[in-house]
């Protein structure tokens, strides 16, 4: 993970690779890359990564949410806030088809289908997306991290971690479980949006506690 800053925080990014299947083995083609950067109201988060057109496109409108997106040619991004496991999840598809969903504990979904400002670019052998994230669906204190991406089909489905679950933690006949929240690893939002940036407050998140 590399920071870039230039004069003003706006052009600060960090830039993750996902070069590993989520048990830790190497990947076996070009890495799919995710950025982040300061936008506005939110993230903006971009996506670079091979296109497998591998299982075909999901029957959804593009630019529309998707049920079970994860079914299908995907790149996730979790958002952790390790204090009290409340999450953003991100799914984006190459065919324009996105799937955000709002966890609280792990695996417990509370607010799903989110709507969602993205742009797809697609070409042959990659594709690009632009995500516009706003704060309200962050987590307040969110402070850790990990991104996902999938493809193929039957048994050749493959599943790719930025933080992978360490070998030796690895069991018999274990499947992948992208919610292994322990694994996640740090997100210093302060580092991309400058030193006295707080988290704004999220109208969303606050209607869960009251």
């Amino acid at each position: 993970m590399w920071l870039r800053s230039g004069r003003i925080s706006q052009y600060m990014k960090m830039e993750f690779t996902i070069k590993h299947t989520w048990d830790g083995l190497p990947v076996s083609h070009e890495p799919v890359t995710i950025g982040l950067k300061s936008n506005n109201a939110g993230l903006l988060m971009e996506v670079n990564a091979p296109f497998f057109n591998n299982p075909p496109a999901p029957l959804g409108e593009p630019g529309k949410p998707f049920s079970r997106l994860w079914d299908y040619e995907v790149v996730e991004a979790f958002f952790l806030s390790d204090r009290t496991e409340q999450y953003l999840e991100v799914e984006l598809c190459p065919h324009g088809q996105h799937l955000l969903l709002l966890l609280s504990g792990k695996r417990r979904i509370w607010k799903e289908e989110l709507p969602l400002e993205f742009e797809v670019t697609r070409m042959k052998t990659k594709w690009e997306g632009k995500a516009h994230l706003p704060w309200n669906y962050f987590p307040p204190c969110t402070n850790k991290f990990n991104a996902f991406a999938i493809h193929g089909s039957g048994e050749e489905r493959k599943y790719e971690a930025l933080y992978p679950v360490p070998r030796h933690e690895l069991q018999e006949g274990q499947k992948p479980d992208f919610h292994r929240l322990e694994f996640f690893k740090d997100l210093n939002l302060k580092g991309l949006m400058g030193e006295d940036w707080k988290q704004p407050e999220s109208d969303i998140w606050k209607s869960l506690t009251n």
